[in-house]
């Protein structure tokens, strides 16, 4: 199974970037964790916000593998606790399906994309930088999967 994090944003400090590479690294080959990132849209006076998450919003939904589960990051969706995370890991690995999670830029997800989606998920209900994201995701993942391997890493 392959975890697709598709995320809006390019050019990441090198800190994001490291960080995000040691815990896709740590992911066994069976629940790989890919990036694939979407450029920000171009921003003008005369376009609204909506118009901006729109535009990256088509990018993200042709950027889908076929047949995944879309779970969409957004602050009105449910929160889960890292065992929560862990059980619905081990759902997925057992579905033999993909798997999307879906990161907007500034102005959030798209409406097309929270359509899309299976499943909200919310980090919290606090407001995390976009580069943060995809390394708290890659290292929850990571947690996440220690706990079904029965590794110390987590202890709760």
């Amino acid at each position: 199974m392959r975890i697709h994090l598709i995320a809006v944003g390019t050019r990441m400090p090198v800190w994001v970037t490291e960080a995000y590479q040691e815990y896709t690294k740590r992911l066994p080959r069976e629940c790989t964790l890919q990036l694939v990132e979407i450029p920000l849209s171009k921003r003008r006076k005369s376009q609204t916000p909506e118009q901006a998450a729109d535009d990256e919003g088509q990018q993200i939904l042709a950027a889908l593998p076929r047949d995944c589960t879309v779970i969409a990051l957004d602050v009105l969706g449910k929160g889960w606790s890292t065992e929560a995370l862990a059980v619905r890991l081990q759902d997925w690995l057992g579905s033999g399906r993909d798997v999307a999670l879906l990161v907007g830029g500034p102005d959030g997800l798209s409406a097309g994309c929270l359509a899309r989606a299976d499943l909200k998920w919310s980090l919290s209900t606090l407001t995390y930088p976009h580069p943060l994201v995809r390394v708290i995701l890659a290292e929850q993942l990571y947690r996440a999967w220690t706990i079904n391997a029965g590794h110390p890493y987590h202890r709760s």
